[in-house]
């Protein structure tokens, strides 16, 4: 069979890069193109070249509807702002999406949902298997430890990081919520400042650290009297996200038109 052709917008940032070299190395899977916005310094040079490689002959774009016709499957790691046009964009190509930027706004999510209706999209918060893992095992946990246990999500990120709570630890808060069977926005406490008084039973709180180069820390803590469990899951290098997005991607060719999940990806 023919190697999936996948394209790579924002080729030219950490995971951009990232992703190129993952592609380069991923039996089965062909860079296929890549772009960035107009006026940036890489546009007109090799994408190779861009991520160590070598030169492939291969130039960096800056017209994302283009990579859309020319690829089978586009994966996004971008900016929230340009999640719903390149969702958009791979709809009216029949192009896969593997969409993986955090921190949408609630219109931006509906866009994503609404192109899934005309082609096949991997939507995650987190792409690395770990995390993925670790979702799954709060959702369970949750169910089984009532609210006698109190549920904390900390999460730390490296110091460029634009959005809080990552949109990891809110798919954690998120797990939770489901394993306990309560409505996430109702139980999120997702910030506390002076006197806020004592903790509400059965809340979901956030906290969030910020510095250095952390490529991401999440710990989900269930917190009892004179007890406590915790789950947590510590990334090192940015490479394990290019590698899940990448294994979406293959996985994702071919499917039909549809909302999928890296659950989905992974067969939990």
């Amino acid at each position: 069979m023919a190697d999936v052709r996948m394209g790579v917008v924002g080729c030219a940032g950490r995971m951009g890069t990232n992703l190129l070299r993952q592609i380069a190395g991923t039996e089965g899977a062909a860079i296929g193109g890549g772009t960035e916005r107009p006026g940036h310094d890489a546009v007109g040079g090799d994408l190779g070249a861009l991520a160590g490689l070598g030169d492939l002959g291969l130039t960096v774009g800056d017209d994302p509807r283009a990579l859309s016709a020319e690829v089978d499957v586009v994966l996004d790691f971008t900016v929230a702002a340009a999640a719903a046009e390149h969702a958009a964009l791979a709809a009216a190509a029949g192009t896969g999406l593997i969409a993986g930027t955090t921190g949408l706004e609630p219109d931006q999510e509906a866009a994503i949902l609404a192109a899934a209706g005309k082609t096949a999209i991997v939507r995650a918060a987190n792409m690395s298997v770990g995390v993925n893992l670790l979702l799954a095992i709060t959702r369970q946990v949750a169910g089984l430890l009532d609210a006698d246990f109190d549920i904390e999500v900390l999460e730390m990120h490296h110091r460029h990081k634009v959005d809080a709570p990552s949109g990891t630890a809110l798919a954690l808060g998120q797990a939770a919520a489901d394993g306990r069977g309560v409505a996430h926005d109702d139980a999120a406490d997702r910030g506390r400042d002076g006197i806020t008084g004592a903790r509400r039973r059965g809340d979901i709180g956030y906290a969030v650290l910020r510095g250095g180069n952390v490529a991401g820390e999440h710990s989900v803590i269930f917190a009892a009297d004179n007890e406590r469990v915790e789950l947590t899951h510590r990334a090192t290098d940015r490479a394990i996200f290019a590698r899940g997005g990448v294994r979406a991607a293959l996985w994702l060719h071919g499917r039909p038109p549809g909302l999928y999940s890296m659950a989905d990806v992974l067969g939990f």
